[in-house]
Parts: C-alpha cells; sequence; structure tokens
C-alpha cells in the first residue's frame, strides 16, 4: 500500500510539474515530429525506385524446322524466364545491328539443329554478347544454359526412341512426326518440370512502398524520441539533503522512478495513438480493429522496455551530462536497429542475426508485419520476455542501489 500511495503521490506530482510548463510542452513534442518527416521525406526521395529497363535479348532461328520454331516461342512466350528479360526473335542482320545498342546478347539456333538432335551429336547455341553489358550477357549465358540442359534431357529420350523406330518397318515421314511428339512432349516436360531461372522474391518494403515503410519509421521513430524528450523533462536532479530527508519517509529512488515512468508512458502513449491513428487515415492503411489492437500491444511493450531502460541508466549514471548522453546513444542505437532509420535489409548478416535479441527491431518488424503485410497473427512472447528481463533488472539494481546507500 505504501508502494501504491508513494506512486500516485508522485505520479500527480509530476503531472502538476508538466501543467506548470504546458506552454512550451506543445513544442518540445512538436519539434521530433518535424524533425523526423523532414529526414524521411529525404529517405523516400532516396529510395525511390527507378524505373528499371528489361534485358534483351535476340533468338536467331537458321534451322527454320518446326522443332525450333517450337523452342523459340516457347522461351519467346514463356513466363518462366523471369520480368527483367524481354526476347524477340530476329533474323541474323537485324540481330548484328541491334548487338551494339539495344541488345545485350543474341544466341543462334544452327542450321541442322534438329538433326543433330535426332541423330545423337553434340547441339551447340552460339551466343553473341554486348560487349558494354557484360553483366547481362552474363546472365543470357546462365539462360541458354540451363536451357540446354532441358534440350540435352529430351535429346537423350528422343535418340532413344529414334533408334527403336529405326528397326521397324516405319517410314521416314511417320518417324519424324513421332519424334516431333515426343520432342514436344519432352521439351515440355522439361520445362514444366521445374522454373528455367529460379527466383527467390525479398521485400524490401523500403524500395517497394517507400512512403508507406517511412511514414510507418517516422512515426515510430517519434514515438521513441517523445520518450526520451518526455522522460528528460521529468528528470530533476535532487540535492542529496533532500533524497536522504525522502528516505527517512519510506521514499525509494524505485517509487520516485517508476512514477516518471508512468508519466511518461501515459503522455507519450495517447499522443502516439493519436499519431497513429492520424497516420493511418493519411495514408490509407487497410487496418481492422484487431490489427490497430495488436499494434497498441506492440507500442505497449515497445514503450515499456524502453522507459525501464532509460530507468536503469539513470541509476547506473549519476552524473547528469553523461546520463542524458548515455541515453541518447541508447536512443540512437534502438533506433538503428529497429530499421526505422536504415532498413534492416541492408545490415551485414551477423547483425541481422542478432536483430531478434533487440525489443526495437522486434517491436518495429511486427509493426510492419500488422501494417504493411497484412499479417494477421502476432508473436507477443518475444517482447513480453523482454518486459519482464528488463523490470527485474530494473528491480534489482533499485535494491542493490537502496542497500548500498
Amino acid at each position: 500500500m505504501t508502494f501504491l500511495r508513494n506512486l500516485t503521490l508522485f505520479t500527480l506530482n509530476n503531472f502538476k510539474h508538466l501543467q506548470r510548463k504546458w506552454l512550451s510542452l506543445p513544442l518540445l513534442l512538436l519539434f521530433p515530429v518535424v524533425l523526423v518527416f523532414l529526414a524521411a521525406f529525404v529517405a523516400v526521395t532516396i529510395f525511390m525506385p527507378e524505373d528499371r529497363n528489361p534485358v534483351h535479348v535476340g533468338l536467331v532461328d537458321m534451322d527454320k524446322s518446326k522443332e525450333t520454331k517450337m523452342v523459340v516461342d516457347m522461351i519467346e512466350e514463356t513466363s518462366q524466364i523471369g520480368t527483367y528479360i524481354k526476347i524477340d526473335t530476329l533474323t541474323e542482320e537485324q540481330a548484328k545491328r541491334a548487338i551494339n545498342n539495344r541488345l545485350s546478347a543474341y544466341v543462334t539456333f544452327p542450321e541442322g539443329f534438329t538433326k543433330s538432335l535426332y541423330e545423337g551429336n553434340p547441339v551447340k547455341l552460339r551466343i553473341i554478347g554486348n560487349p558494354d553489358k557484360s553483366t547481362e550477357s552474363y546472365i543470357v549465358k546462365e539462360l541458354i544454359d540451363s536451357i540446354a540442359r532441358h534440350i540435352r534431357t529430351s535429346q537423350a529420350n528422343i535418340l532413344t526412341i529414334n533408334n527403336y523406330l529405326k528397326q521397324l518397318p516405319v517410314s521416314d515421314k511417320m518417324r519424324q512426326e513421332i519424334l516431333l511428339k515426343q520432342f514436344s512432349s519432352f521439351v515440355f516436360y522439361t520445362v514444366g518440370k521445374d522454373k528455367i531461372i529460379e527466383e527467390e522474391e525479398v521485400t524490401n518494403h523500403a524500395t517497394q512502398s517507400p512512403t508507406k515503410y517511412y511514414s510507418l519509421a517516422a512515426w515510430f521513430t517519434v514515438l521513441t524520441l517523445w520518450l526520451l524528450i518526455m522522460y528528460s523533462f521529468l528528470t530533476r536532479d535532487e540535492e542529496p539533503r533532500i533524497k536522504r530527508r525522502m528516505r527517512l519517509y519510506g521514499v525509494t529512488d524505485f517509487q520516485l522512478l517508476s512514477a516518471k515512468i508512468l508519466t511518461t508512458f501515459l503522455i507519450v502513449f495517447v499522443c502516439s495513438m493519436i499519431a497513429c491513428t492520424l497516420l493511418i487515415k493519411l495514408m490509407s492503411f487497410s487496418i481492422t480493429a484487431d490489427d490497430y489492437l495488436r499494434m497498441t500491444g506492440i507500442t505497449l511493450l515497445h514503450c515499456c522496455i524502453y522507459l525501464l531502460g532509460l530507468a536503469v541508466l539513470e541509476m547506473l549514471l549519476s552524473d547528469q551530462k553523461v546520463r542524458l548522453l548515455v541515453q541518447s546513444i541508447f536512443t540512437f542505437l534502438t533506433l538503428l536497429l529497429s530499421g526505422a532509420v536504415i532498413p534492416t535489409l541492408y545490415f551485414p548478416l551477423y547483425i541481422q542475426e542478432l536483430l531478434p535479441y533487440s525489443f526495437g527491431s522486434e517491436a518495429f518488424n511486427w509493426l510492419q508485419e500488422i501494417v504493411l503485410n497484412g499479417r494477421i497473427y502476432t508473436n507477443f512472447i518475444p517482447l513480453i520476455l523482454m518486459t519482464v528481463s528488463f523490470f527485474l533488472l530494473f528491480l534489482g539494481i533499485s535494491k542493490w542501489k537502496e542497500h548500498a546507500v
């Protein structure tokens, strides 16, 4: 009961202190908003994706057979070669003229390609690359190597069928029709068996939807800066004589800091939820009532952990200037590791492996999942465990300081 009475008393005292400073408080809260949104505007401008030109590849069919025409049409029309490669059928003269400007490379199906394929002879596809586009030419080479592997798979089966047909009383015309049918079946089977190019999509919201990503990041950054500013605003260094007198009345640092944490949390949490609602309306995010509740829970846990961290640093550091410097560094690292300043996708792998242990990263990651990815499930357990750990650390250090005094 004594703890609750003192907590209520000092919380009300903090609100009275803020009431006396009501003229400067709005400006204090407005400053990080202006600063962060200016930085977010610059970031959106930098990370706005540019229009990407596809890699142009030419196909030259010198064999002019039904088989090569089918392969060329299949390569030209299939969607399995990716969205950044555009393939056009050209004559050899057109390909030679275009290789020095528009084309990255062109591929030639040689004369006698089908005959060599049916007779089991080595089949070579000639690739002419653009010397000014070496990277794109290498991509084309890898593409053709993959296609050649599919053709070799078909060739081994067709060669077996061809040898058996030669031993049977079948006319050449009938044999060619059977081989063409088998060629079509094997080619479509091998191409349909797996993709020509394996694609793995990694979503980077900073470039895919930079406005939405950095709007959410700006709100998260402003929330964290509000916590630091409000907590520092309520911090008053008491004289040692006054502190000793307060201890005689049973007042402890744990009670004083708990009241400061509670006051800061109530004010900033209300302001952040209002700002979040305005942001959702402004950016037209598809947020349901359940999503809003999950965002509220994530925000609540993030605020608790961060404020407990500030309180721990205040107990460990007695000098006001050093304490403010360390708390500012703690805030900067929290925002940096969260991905709100720089997307975590750009971090080295060894840092990305440690990010799940950062409460800022965990909180901002789930906010992204809810707002940008439409995730309907949220794992609160890591943040709850971190909150409990920080609280036990805060409680342990406060008890240790009480016994040490």
